[in-house]
This record gives C-alpha cells, sequence and structure tokens, in this order.
C-alpha cells in the first residue's frame, strides 16, 4: 500500500547573498530567525542581549562575510566604530610602535571596533591630528603616546568631550585616562642593578626633557645617585630621540674620556643599542669595562647581547589596557577608574 508521497525535506537555511553582493544585516536575520534590530544589538554587544545570540550572531556574521557599513552605522547612531591611535612615526625602530599597535589590535580585534592609525613626524605639531580627528569625527575614542606634563591635546580632548586615554601621564591634575610605566622606579632599580656590580660613575640616555616619562626617568636616577654617593657623569647632547649615529658619536666621545662611565643607563631600546656599538667598537667590553642598563620591549635585546642588564617593558600589555579603558570611556565608564601605573 502506497504510503503517498514524501513531504520535501526542508532545505537548510542559506543567505541570500548574490555573489559579489555585500552582506546585510538582514542575512544574519534570514539565517538566524532573529530581527534586525536583534542582529544589530547582538554585534554591538548590547547588554539585554544573550551571550548566546550574540555568539549565534557573530558566528553567521563571520561565516558569510558580514562587514558592517560605517556609514550606515554613523548615520543610524552617530558613531564609527573606530578608535584612533595618534603615534609619533619616530616611535618605530625597536621601541614602541609594533608592539603597542598589536596589543590595541588584539584587545579590538574581539570587538565590533576597528584600529586606525594617525601617524605624524617630530617636526609636527602632535594636535594638529587630534584636532583633525575630532573635528571631522573621524573616530569614537582616541589613544595618545609621548605626554607633555601641560599636554594641549588632553586639555582639547577633555574640553570636547571625546573619550580617550594616554600612554603616559601628565602633571595637569585633570582626570583622564592612562597606562603608565613606572620609569622613576625603573631608574632607581637600575642605579642599584649598577651599584651592585661595583660601578660608581653611571651616566643616563634620558628622553627629551618635553615628555612626562622623562622627568619621572631622570628624577629617579638623581635621587638614588645622591642617596649612594654616586658620580652622575652628565650627557648633555642626546636624547632617546637622537638619531642612532649621533648617539654612538657621543657615546664614543664620553668613553674616550679620562673620567668616563662605567655604567650607562639607556631610556630606550634604541639608545641601548648605538651604546653597545660605541662601546665594541672602542675595544672595550661589556659587563667588563662597563656595563649597560636597558629597557627592552621585545625580548630580543638580552638574546642579542647577553651582557646586557635588562628591565622588561611590555607594549602589547600596554596596548591592550588602553584600548580596554578607550572602549569603557566610549561606554559611559569614569576616567578615574582606569589609570594604570604599572611597576617593574
Amino acid at each position: 500500500m502506497a504510503n503517498g508521497p514524501k513531504k520535501p525535506t526542508k532545505p537548510p537555511i542559506k543567505p541570500r547573498v548574490t555573489p559579489g553582493e555585500r552582506p546585510r544585516l538582514k542575512d544574519i536575520a534570514y539565517m538566524t530567525g532573529l530581527g534586525v534590530t536583534t542582529v544589530s544589538r547582538a554585534l554591538n554587544d548590547a547588554p539585554d542581549i544573550g551571550q548566546g545570540t550574540k555568539e549565534r550572531v557573530r558566528l553567521v556574521a563571520n561565516q558569510i562575510g558580514y562587514r558592517p557599513n560605517r556609514a550606515g552605522v554613523r548615520l543610524r547612531t552617530g558613531k564609527t566604530n573606530v578608535i584612533c591611535l595618534i603615534l609619533n612615526a619616530g616611535d618605530e625602530g625597536m621601541g614602541l610602535m609594533a608592539p603597542l599597535i598589536s596589543g590595541i589590535s588584539q584587545f579590538v580585534g574581539d570587538t565590533h571596533y576597528h584600529l586606525v592609525v594617525n601617524p605624524y613626524g617630530l617636526d609636527q605639531d602632535p594636535l594638529e591630528s587630534v584636532k583633525y580627528v575630532v573635528e571631522t569625527g573621524a573616530a569614537d575614542g582616541v589613544i595618545l603616546s609621548r605626554t607633555e606634563p601641560n599636554d594641549p591635546r588632553v586639555r582639547y580632548l577633555l574640553e570636547h568631550r571625546v573619550p580617550f586615554a594616554t600612554h603616559g601621564r601628565t602633571d595637569m591634575n585633570l582626570e583622564h585616562a592612562y597606562y603608565d610605566f613606572d620609569n622613576e622606579r625603573y631608574t632607581r632599580m637600575a642605579v642599584g642593578l649598577l651599584q651592585d656590580r661595583g660601578r660608581a660613575r653611571i651616566s643616563l640616555i634620558a628622553p627629551p626633557a618635553t615628555l612626562t616619562f622623562s622627568r619621572h626617568m631622570v628624577g629617579g636616577f638623581r635621587s638614588e645617585m645622591k642617596k649612594n654617593n654616586l658620580v652622575d657623569v652628565d650627557i648633555e647632547n642626546i636624547t632617546t630621540d637622537s638619531p642612532y649615529a649621533d648617539i654612538q658619536t657621543e657615546i664614543e666621545t664620553l668613553l674616550a674620556t679620562v673620567n668616563r662611565p662605567n655604567g650607562i643607563i639607556c631610556g630606550s631600546s634604541d639608545a641601548a643599542v648605538a651604546t653597545v656599538a660605541a662601546i665594541e667598537k672602542l675595544g672595550l667590553k661589556l659587563g667588563k669595562d662597563i656595563d649597560v642598563v636597558t629597557k627592552d620591549s621585545l625580548g630580543l635585546l638580552i638574546k642579542l647581547c647577553p651582557n646586557l642588564i635588562v628591565i622588561p617593558e611590555n607594549f602589547r600589555i600596554a596596548g591592550k589596557n588602553l584600548a580596554r579603558s578607550v572602549i569603557a570611556l566610549i561606554n559611559g565608564e569614569k576616567p578615574q577608574d582606569h589609570q594604570i601605573l604599572y611597576t617593574p
């Protein structure tokens, strides 16, 4: 006896996206069986949407290659979903730029925000880059580096109520989010390490005096040197911003004098590399004739030069914390709850 025609099996739900067409919110809604508004709120991590729903929506969005139309998002919400990192182009090399961007990107990658890097040169006014981002509405939040004690960028962003965090502190008595490395503690530690090795004549290659962390670094150095009755062999003609060749030449000149230092503290990895090059060129032995202490952000210097004394500074962790702070501020949290001073 015939059982009658079989009911057709229900085909799997497929996205209604033709080749070459940009996937849309309605495609995700169709595939998940949810409303377009719910999908949008899930992608924007709305607190009233369940975690399971958010994960299902994100999975489908990734499968079909959905990317939000920034122009549309801005028209609907007034937001760009962009975090802008305003960074000095001179911070590349072995120092800040790559690991900081990596840390920010790692955190931002798990959100609906995107990172845009806006570099400026050492000879350019850093405030102009900030004004451009604010006046054009190019980002919802900003991350700054190379902070100054009285930083006009901080005042400008506070006046315009733009969420931001700084890599470094200011002396302005204005509440703002920051992540900073304790550079005063760094030089105190460095002096102690050199003294333990019998070094009594010590020099510091410091950052430019206009930067806040230079004050911290120099202050810790001078205080520790005075406390232990050590000799400060002053370096006047270079900073950590000086070209590699200038640093090497200045250290060569310094080490050729009768009253040369037997210990050098470097404020950056690049300065340490130039210093080691100067030591080797003069035929001196690192770790025997002279010791060098440096910060190392990549973990490479100690491998390349085992006789260096290294104190790590992790810019990737700094980047993650800065990104976390800016997004928290965008969501309404207070700046004073996002002030971190990392002690080495």
